[in-house]
């Protein structure tokens, strides 16, 4: 299921270290809460959500699958691309070009991740 609520025509604010031989780097949301974290080497990805409150921070899994074999796998390969809308991501492998769409939410049925073909 897509959500399409949240868009804006605002172009995404994207704040990235400048180390391109990193395994894993956070990319952050327009949820002030909510950061995804790339596996750089093999494109599997987390939602981290933070909080001040007891039970509000977690991590759970948006693709444990790796995207490429092992012997593939390579720091910097797989990089995220922001959207103007809010739940939404492009994941790009830098290598070969694939593409997929990246969805987060807090309810697991409106999570997804979708090669762009």
């Amino acid at each position: 299921m897509l959500t399409s609520a949240q868009s804006t025509s605002e172009i995404p604010i994207q704040n990235i270290s400048t180390d391109s031989d990193v395994t894993y780097r956070l990319f952050s949301t327009r949820n002030k809460y909510t950061f995804i974290k790339l596996n750089t080497r093999n494109g599997q990805m987390s939602h981290v959500q933070w909080g001040t409150g007891n039970n509000d921070h977690f991590e759970y899994s948006l693709s444990d699958i790796p995207l490429v074999n092992e012997e593939n796998e390579k720091n910097g390969r797989f990089f995220l691309y922001p959207t103007t809308n809010i739940y939404n991501f492009i994941l790009l492998d830098q290598i070969d070009g694939r593409t997929w769409q990246v969805q987060w939410s807090t309810e697991e049925k409106n999570r997804m991740v979708l090669r762009i073909y």
